[in-house]
């Protein structure tokens, strides 16, 4: 996927050329301090959650390639989902001396302590895809748009049931269809954005009984799935299977916040559901989101019904022109000062946005981007 990253890289230069201009940030006088034209001088800490999802793995290596390639030194880290280790490698980045953090947190709520001693030091921070909660040290957030995130899962899952049309219209069919919902981790602040937009779209449908959810499981906290763990999702639906759907009820589609917890839950529906190897064959409808590759290529076999591409060239592109604006002393350019509340303070943030992922428009959204190959959508594995 080399050349995808590179893609990115190249279009920096121009995306930085756009940057706008303003007053510091709070956490910008550690950047200022330092002479903005000797670029090469400036460490920016770079912390990534996990290697185990692909997603993660394309952010680091196309944040990297997108701050060195802007002039910087970059020391990226992976904190293998544990939350110590995170803490830990922050802190390491803070000693070394690091001008700048850009960090996608595990737990949105743990890094307060990290998060103080970036401020003494005066280091701005970036809260990357996952909001920082609960901290004033947190100067700015790049996203997606989450709720929209959440608002497109459900509506693939509307267009997968029939009930709507591919560009959103009522079909006028009224089921009943029997749904199960899934959700994110707790400890992620955007899986509450995913399961809001996904609800508010969904809940008139349930109140008019077009949908309807068996097993009762309506809560957040009953739908979690812990750090959004493909195995857990996948021993959940087989429980949900068990007690709900032994009886021959049946099911006609799930709502899966992550394309990762759609192969678990994929994966349980073909086992113990037995519900057949595709689509055609009677398997019901699975949402998902960030257009991974192994869950692009189920979609294109008719296994896996949609996911959301959430283009993380554009969010690394973006974060590149954030740090630049905030090592340059200036403030950077927000889409959004409203929304992203995390607890203390409203953090000013720069929304992207999201596009659905369905068999018809693979080649459209994913391949002629060069996002993905023919060749890998065929084979369901990255090069």
């Amino acid at each position: 996927m080399k050349k995808k990253y590179a893609l990115a890289a190249l279009g920096l230069a121009g995306v930085l050329a756009l940057a706008g201009c303003g007053g510091g940030g709070a956490g910008s006088a550690g950047g200022g301090e330092k002479a903005s034209g000797d670029k090469g001088n400036l460490l920016i800490g770079v912390s990534m959650p996990t290697q185990t999802s692909e997603r993660w793995i394309a952010d680091g290596t196309a944040v990297q390639e997108g701050l060195e390639k802007a002039g910087y030194q970059v020391e990226l880290q992976y904190a293998g989902d544990d939350i110590p280790t995170q803490g830990q490698q922050i802190d390491q980045m803070i000693t070394k001396g690091a001008d700048l953090l850009v960090i996608a947190a595990i737990d949105g709520t743990a890094l307060s302590s990290q998060l103080d001693a970036a401020a003494a030091a005066k280091i701005p921070v970036i809260s990357y895809d996952r909001l920082i909660r609960d901290s004033e040290n947190v100067d700015f957030y790049v996203t997606f748009d989450n709720y929209k995130v959440g608002v497109q899962q459900a509506t693939s899952l509307l267009v997968g049931l029939g009930v709507l049309d591919q560009d959103g219209k009522d079909t006028g069919e009224k089921g009943p269809f029997n749904i199960e919902l899934f959700a994110g981790s707790l400890d992620d602040n955007n899986a509450h954005f995913f399961w809001q937009g996904a609800m508010d779209t969904l809940q008139p449908y349930i109140d008019e009984g077009v949908l309807t959810v068996p097993s009762g499981q309506t809560d957040i906290e009953q739908a979690a799935i812990l750090r959004w763990q493909q195995e857990t999702a996948q021993k959940r639906m087989e429980d949900l299977l068990t007690s709900t759907y032994g009886g021959g009820t049946k099911l006609d589609g799930v709502l899966s916040p992550y394309d990762g917890i759609s192969r678990g839950i994929i994966t349980a529906l073909q086992g113990t559901g037995g519900l057949g190897a595709t689509i055609a064959d009677g398997l019901p409808i699975v949402t998902g989101q960030d257009a991974e590759i192994g869950s692009i290529s189920l979609i294109d076999q008719g296994v896996q019904f949609s996911s959301i591409f959430k283009d993380t060239r554009k969010l690394a592109e973006q974060s590149v022109v954030v740090a630049e604006d905030m090592l340059e002393g200036e403030e950077p350019e927000a889409n959004d000062t409203e929304t992203y509340d995390n607890g203390v303070k409203v953090v000013p943030s720069y929304l992207l946005q999201s596009d659905i992922v369905y068999k018809d428009n693979i080649t459209s959204l994913l391949v002629d981007s060069g996002y993905w190959t023919q060749a890998e959508v065929d084979a369901g594995v990255a090069e």
